[in-house]
């Protein structure tokens, strides 16, 4: 796949594969960017922008947890708003990627 259109395909994803994995418990943002990298390498410079546009959205909150091994770490949370949006945005998700599915079944 040309590289900017897997780029393009990444950054479309993001924010929806972001609220998916804090759908699934609180994280921290080395966290989700170290499980985004892993799953569709995601750079980790991605994230952190992508995390304060999603608190100054109030699709997210954060709080603090003491670590007994170094500073506190900034814990990120869905929102009301954030779940919400998260199926909303899943429900969209799936219809797109299954109308390309049907279109790319019916290509030669």
């Amino acid at each position: 796949m040309p590289e900017a259109i897997e780029i393009q395909l990444k950054k479309g994803a993001l924010e929806l594969c972001v609220l998916a994995l804090l759908s699934q418990h609180d994280s921290y943002a080395y966290e989700i960017a170290s499980r985004l990298a892993d799953a569709i390498g995601m750079g980790e410079g991605t994230i952190y922008p992508l995390m304060r546009r999603l608190q100054s959205d109030g699709l997210v909150e954060t709080y603090l947890v003491e670590s007994t091994a170094g500073p506190s770490r900034k814990y990120y949370r869905l929102t009301e708003a954030g779940k919400r949006s998260f199926e909303s945005q899943k429900a969209s998700w799936r219809s797109f990627s299954g109308a390309v599915e049907n279109i790319l079944g019916e290509a030669q």
